[in-house]
């Protein structure tokens, strides 16, 4: 996969949600190029902002996009937790 199919991956995912992508290309991008370093590492298209710890349990709670609408960052800032989706 390259960036731009995660990109549309990402975008279709924001659509008819009530939250979207980062304005900020540049973060984007930069999530982008470290979801996609983790796949080529890890096999997995984890987060690039947050910590494995080795085991695939773990690891499964991390692909990205993650359950972030369950997380307190969510509620409190209005974004996951690298900050790649924001709420409208």
């Amino acid at each position: 996969m390259n960036k731009e199919e995660l990109l549309k991956i990402w975008q279709r995912f924001a659509d008819n949600n009530d939250f979207i992508l980062n304005p900020d290309k540049n973060h984007v991008d930069l999530a982008a190029k470290g979801v996609l370093e983790n796949e080529k590492k890890c096999g997995l298209k984890l987060c690039p902002c947050r910590l494995r710890d080795g085991t695939r349990e773990r690891d499964l709670e991390l692909i990205c996009p993650c359950n972030f609408k369950s997380q307190d960052i969510w509620r409190e800032k209005g974004r996951c937790w690298c900050g790649l989706f924001v709420k409208k």
